[in-house]
């Protein structure tokens, strides 16, 4: 009894470590995303063909995003699963740390291809906006 307590236990704060981390990363990246998503549509002015490569660039990104969004959960998911397995940090937890940490890193570099996408798009003078938008979305600076 005392054992199915100390597993049920570990298993709730991996689970909860799990959807923090993930709350933590989707809520930082909508809000930069936000911020950019309106300086390219509201305030740089942008041509009709801009318009239209930066809409397939978002839709294409969109959907990677998702799949790599899902494989993270599924990743924290088997974290859950090799704590609750080995209750401590074995060699199982160990490499689903490892797993995850790859499916993030996945999916940040495939938000900076695709920032660096969109911003091969702009005119120079529209790049530097787009520039000190990135800086504050990434430092929080105001």
């Amino acid at each position: 009894r005392r054992r199915t307590l100390q597993v049920a236990l570990i298993a709730f704060l991996a689970a909860l470590s799990g959807v923090l981390i993930g709350r933590t990363i989707s809520n930082h990246q909508q809000s930069s995303s936000s911020a950019l998503h309106d300086l390219l549509h509201e305030q740089l002015d942008l041509d009709a063909g801009q318009r239209r490569q930066i809409e397939q660039l978002e839709n294409e990104f969109a959907a990677r995003r998702r799949a790599l969004e899902l494989e993270l959960r599924a990743d924290i998911a088997r974290l859950a699963a090799a704590i609750q397995a080995e209750q401590g940090y074995g060699p199982r937890v160990t490499a689903e740390v490892e797993r995850s940490h790859r499916a993030m890193g996945d999916l940040q570099n495939e938000t900076l291809a695709h920032m660096f996408a969109m911003r091969r798009v702009l005119r120079p003078d529209q790049q530097r906006q787009f520039d000190r938008a990135v800086f504050r979305a990434l430092t929080d600076a105001e």
